[in-house]
């Protein structure tokens, strides 16, 4: 269900520092070499047939399950299996909130397209923007690219090319990258197409700047531990809902051989919550879903 929001007045709100806060598109849908295990487009290492016994196996599943229906509040978990093909979810992965920062990854890699497909040309402050934008997440770096590449004109890319139909303004807000909300499955669908449909250049690009993210966003994604090399985007920000403030604590990437596994997790706490509890649920639910050590080891931003 969609998560009521709070009143244009409730603007003022201060968020978190850091955070988290033409091509004809092209429709995503999960290409047939990624469900049967082979190399993906713009994959250099493609797919593994090596498996991860852990997250395979039910019990692990199931204790995800049952962690994540005891959190307060609204929380969605979606983990999908590009080699098989299979996707599990535990919670509510259709329930959409602010994305807080999240939503980069999709600014980053729209401009990637359009660079590719010679509608922009990106200089080297608009490349230091992006690094500063994913690694740190930096939100003047997210802001500078925004306001210069059109962000309006992105967000029907975003739907329609990306998969992230429940994606949209929050009510009452001006359209801003740091006013938008989507679902769990949104960002779910926005990492598939990285891996299974952006350039190779972009690809990879993406690929390795999430798997060297700076020490406020080892968390979350990163959790499933090092041995299955995780990157990811992590959004975090303190907005208002339904009159009041709530944190949100957000994670989005990929974690396996050849990029395998394919997490999306999002966490709306009821007020009173903290940074510290959402960042620690997300990154223990997807810990105990990779059967890496719980409670998951975490650098708070």
């Amino acid at each position: 269900m969609l998560l009521r929001r709070g009143l244009v007045a409730l603007l003022t709100l201060s968020v978190l520092a850091g955070c988290g806060d033409d091509a004809t598109p092209r429709p995503f849908a999960p290409s047939a070499a990624a469900s049967q295990g082979r190399q993906v487009d713009g994959g250099a290492a493609g797919l593994q047939d090596k498996s991860a016994p852990a997250a395979q196996a039910q019990g692990a599943k199931d204790k995800t399950t049952a962690f994540v229906q005891k959190q307060s509040g609204t929380f969605g978990i979606i983990v999908r299996d590009r080699q098989t093909g299979q996707t599990w979810s535990a919670g509510d992965t259709k329930a959409t909130t602010w994305t807080a920062s999240t939503i980069k990854l999709a600014i980053a890699t729209d401009l990637l397209e359009r660079q590719q497909a010679k509608e922009i040309t990106l200089g080297s402050a608009d490349k230091a923007n992006l690094d500063k934008a994913l690694i740190n997440s930096d939100n003047d770096a997210a802001t500078a690219l925004w306001n210069k590449y059109d962000g309006p004109g992105m967000l029907d890319r975003f739907k329609s090319a990306y998969g992230m139909g429940g994606l949209k303004v929050i009510s009452g807000y001006e359209t801003f990258w740091r006013n938008l909300e989507c679902s769990a499955e949104d960002l779910q669908n926005l990492m598939s197409y990285v891996l299974e449909k952006l350039d190779p250049a972009g690809r990879t690009y993406l690929v390795t700047t999430l798997r060297k993210v700076a020490s406020n966003q080892r968390w979350g994604v990163w959790a499933a531990g090092s041995a299955l090399k995780p990157g990811n985007k992590d959004g975090w920000a303190e907005k208002p809902v339904d009159g009041k403030n709530v944190w949100v604590t957000h994670t989005v990437g990929f974690a396996g051989d050849g990029e395998r596994y394919v997490v999306a997790a999002m966490y709306e706490q009821k007020p009173g919550g903290t940074l510290e509890k959402g960042a620690h649920a997300v990154s223990d639910a997807v810990a105990t879903y990779f059967g890496a050590k719980v409670p998951a080891p975490v650098t708070l931003p």
